[in-house]
């Protein structure tokens, strides 16, 4: 079953002479239960492609569906989990306090909601600190406890844009074992990064765009045998390519 399907989506940016299409054409199937991986240079059209999924802006053509609803027509938010690239907080709220609040506004009940906030804090090591201003907490910590907000009301589906970014090795650890488990649990994830090597580690397949263009989408095994030994050098086999064919 397809958890998330585009359907011929173009995006485009500006007016008149400034007018940039920054997504060409992007259809994608990402099924239940899978890990997906997005991948792509800067600027390639990743932070793009996850605010027309998210419904923040509008596609110029196409539609995009999540399970059965059609974004910016159904409700469907409540299907998923979100992380930002940049988490951002209310700072003077603790993090057990903007855990409560994000948990009833996803329609926790009480004595749930203090369950599983101890429990996600407690996976994601930042129970010692959940009384502490989210003001003083490190990069790490923020990526992290903004991971806790996406997992708080156990979603389907969950759209990660650079989980990693910020994190220390143990940080890296943390949140890899947290997507595996979800991967066991039979959850969707579909998320973005730069760091090749956690992708090849827990994707089951990926997509990789640039400039705007998907270029290839498959299964990791597929990818390897014909543009490199790794995921790192298919991809950049890949990128090299199609730059050429365009400069060309």
């Amino acid at each position: 079953m397809t958890a998330i399907q585009f359907n011929n989506v173009s995006k485009t940016y500006g007016q008149g002479l400034k007018k940039q299409k920054v997504l060409h054409d992007l259809s994608l199937s990402i099924m239940t239960g899978e890990v997906f991986g997005f991948l792509g240079p800067n600027g390639a059209g990743k932070s793009t492609t996850i605010k027309l999924l998210l419904n923040f802006i509008r596609p110029d053509q196409g539609d995009i569906h999540v399970k059965q609803c059609r974004v910016g027509k159904d409700n469907y938010l409540h299907h998923i989990g979100y992380l930002p690239e940049t988490p951002c907080f209310y700072e003077n709220l603790t993090a057990s306090e903007i855990m409560y609040f994000s948990g009833k506004i996803s329609g926790l009940k009480q004595d749930q909601l203090k369950e599983q906030t101890q429990d996600i804090l407690k996976r994601l090591k930042l129970d010692h600190a959940q009384s502490w201003q989210i003001g003083t907490y490190s990069k790490g910590m923020k990526q992290r406890l903004g991971l806790a907000l996406a997992l708080v009301h156990d979603p389907e589906i969950y759209i990660l844009d650079e989980p990693m970014s910020g994190l220390d090795p143990m940080g890296r650890y943390l949140i890899t074992d947290v997507i595996l488990e979800l991967k066991q649990r039979g959850k969707t994830v579909f998320f973005s990064s730069h760091i090749l090597s956690d992708v090849e580690k827990l994707c089951n397949r990926i997509a990789i765009l640039n400039k705007g263009k998907h270029l290839f989408s498959g299964a990791i095994d597929e990818i390897l045998p014909q543009y490199g030994s790794n995921l790192e050098h298919a991809f950049m086999n890949i990128i090299q390519t199609d730059d050429r064919g365009k400069n060309g």
